[in-house]
This record gives structure tokens, sequence and C-alpha cells, in this order.
């Protein structure tokens, strides 16, 4: 495998180019430094499809094994992706050897420079917790990009296409679960039924489900794990002795969160990938908004032992999701009967305001567009 460096990154490395002759562009990466808070990074650019890889928080100790660390980082954002650990393992076997050698046209430093451009525009991506970054790779990498001759691709769907070519076979093998979430409405059926591959963490079903309902993420979230019903240490008394499945455990968006603790045990929702708890657990809850308070309730239909895809896929559904900020379920109904009277004094204003909120009608096909993504 060649990694073309530009001539900072080569200082950098404190290595000399070597010569190489061309090879199948598939296992060659072009490689730039950039700086991102005060902290080294390395975007690397596939030459044959203009997929990203990239590494944060370098320091000199981590040149010394840039090779290692570089083909690390490779394997953990192909798994990110839900690529089967055999065609990761034989794509890097092919790699042979590494050489490093000079970038190799001004094209494809272009190109380069413009993933380095993307990955400032996602600074709440960044783990600074970890020298590899694969969601801010699977990010940049569904960014439209020019093909040359007026013509755009998607890299990540052009990698797909490139290792099932390379392996000759199919590169995602993954269990998923077919999930029915429901939000909880009183006067309103409004659900999801949806297949998600287990392989995803907690952080990235949020963002499913952000899509899936048509939320804007404009506010906080978390999630509870319920165990089994086996015996009465499985319940909680609530509210009139009314007996409720007790949460074996609440997953949470920020660090923030652990400065309220509470009787259930907490974890962050992005160190925790949906497969620690399902199929073991068949009753979650998502709550959003902890001031209009909407809750879902996600129901473990079925387990898919070979999933084909991953991305999450939503098969049926019903009902429309109420604005952002409408004013939790009563606020909805007002809204809702506002909208139902064109003679009310507000009626212009609440359509208005509607579609500012982004309220529309539940179309699966401009959900899986948006789950496709993801």
């Amino acid at each position: 495998m060649h990694i073309r460096c530009t001539k900072k990154l080569l200082v950098e490395l404190k290595v000399e180019p070597e010569s190489v002759s061309e090879d199948n562009p598939l296992f060659s990466w072009h490689a730039n430094l950039i700086m991102v808070n005060r902290r080294k990074a390395i975007v690397l650019m596939n030459d044959h499809n203009r997929y990203a890889v990239v590494l944060y928080g370098l320091k000199a100790k981590d040149f010394n094994r840039f090779t290692e660390i570089a083909l690390q980082g490779i394997r953990e954002t192909f798994q990110a992706e839900g690529i089967s650990d055999k065609v990761i393992a034989r794509y890097l076997l092919h790699t042979g050897e590494v050489s490093m050698t000079k970038t190799k046209d001004r094209t494809s430093v272009a190109r380069m420079n413009k993933v380095c451009d993307n990955a400032y525009f996602f600074d709440e991506l960044w783990d600074n917790d970890s020298i590899f970054q694969p969601a801010m790779g699977l990010r940049i990498s569904r960014l439209l990009a020019g093909g040359g001759n007026k013509s755009y691709i998607y890299p990540n769907e052009e990698m797909y296409k490139d290792l099932a070519l390379f392996a000759g076979q199919s590169i995602f093998e993954a269990k998923a679960a077919v999930l029915k979430v429901t939000l909880r409405l009183e006067n309103h059926q409004v659900w999801r039924r949806l297949v998600v591959p287990l392989n995803k963490t907690f952080n990235q079903l949020h963002q499913i489900l952000q899509a899936a309902f048509g939320w804007q993420d404009y506010h906080l979230h978390n999630f509870y794990v319920y165990g089994q019903a086996v015996n009465s240490e499985n319940y909680i008394r609530e509210g009139h002795n009314e007996q409720v499945l007790k949460p074996i455990v609440n997953l949470v968006c920020d660090e923030e969160a652990f400065s309220y603790p509470g009787e259930v045990n907490m974890k962050l929702e992005k160190d925790v990938k949906l497969l620690e708890y399902i199929p073991a657990s068949e009753k979650l809850t998502y709550n959003y908004d902890f001031g209009d308070d909407w809750n879902h309730d996600i129901e473990v239909e079925s387990i898919l032992e070979n999933y084909d895809f991953n991305y999450p896929v939503c098969l049926e559904g019903e009902g429309n999701t109420p604005p952002e900020d409408v004013g939790g379920e009563y606020g909805y109904e007002q809204f809702l009967k506002i909208l139902a009277d064109p003679g009310h004094s507000e009626y212009e204003h609440m359509v208005n305001w509607g579609r500012m909120q982004r309220y529309q009608d539940f179309v699966i096909n401009y959900i899986n567009i948006g789950l496709k993504g993801l």
C-alpha cells in the first residue's frame, strides 16, 4: 500500500519519500496533516473513491508508529461501517508493505484538501478520547463529491462497490433488529417500524430516530433499557402503588448528565452498541426534549441474523410527528385545533410557524432517503 504524504506530513514523520510504481488505487491513500482545536490530525483519502479515514490528537510517539496507526484507523472506520471482519482482514492483508511517498498530482491534492476542509465543519464529531475518528470519517465520506467530467459520487458508496468487487462477495454481514417505535400520545397513533443494524451505537440510534420521526435534534435525550420481567426484583412502585418494570441502565447523551445521578446506572450512549442490550432486552424507551417530554416506546419485535445493508430502513409507519417546541402534548392539541380552523385569528401564523418547524406528513420514501445516510 502507498500513503502519499504532503510535504508537511513528511517533515512531521521525519521520513524520506520512497520512489514507488503505480499500483491499484484502492490500496493507495493521500494523507495530509492539519491542526484542529490545537491538536494534530491526519486525514487520509483513498485514491480510487475519495473515502476518508481520520486520525486526531497525534503526539510525537504516534508519528513514530504512523503506519500501524493508519492501518488501525482504516480497520476501525470499516468496522464502524458494518463491513464484515473477513473483508477487512482480506483488504489489510492485501496491502502488503506500506510505502511512504510524495503526493501524486495537483488534482489529487486538490481533492484531498477538499476532504480536509470538510473535517472542520463537524466539530461536534471529534472524540477527544481516541486517535481513531470513525464517526468523522463516515460523515465526510457521505458528502457528495465531484467525480470529474461533471459527475458526482458518494465516496462511501464507491468504497462499498470497490470492496465488493475486490472481495467477490457481500461486504456486510451483521445482525439487525426489527424495532417498533411508538411515540407516546394519548389521542394520536404515531409509530415507525425500523430495521436497525445491531453494530450501531445508541448515539447512532438517536440519530436514526430523529430522522424516522422528523425531529430536529434541538434538545437533550436519553434511553432507558429494561430487563426481563422475571421476578418482583425487576419492578419498582410508582404512583398509586402501580408496579412498573425497572430500567437496568440509563444511556445519556453528554457528560453533564452524570452531575444528576439517579437510582439507575448511567452510561454514555456513544460508547455502547445496541448488541450489548438487544435482543436480551426487549423493551427500551427513548426520551427526547425534557421540556416537551416526548417519550418513545421501543419494542424489539425480531432479530435478523444476516442483514445485507449497513444502514437502517423504515418498513412502515403511521402518523405525523408534532413540531419542535410546540409545548408538549397539550400544545400539540392546540396547534392542531388552530390548523383545523382557517377562520381562526392565528391560523396563518400557525401554518407558517409549522412550516418553519418542518411539520409535515409522514412519507416513508423521504424518511428512507435520510436513513440511508446514517
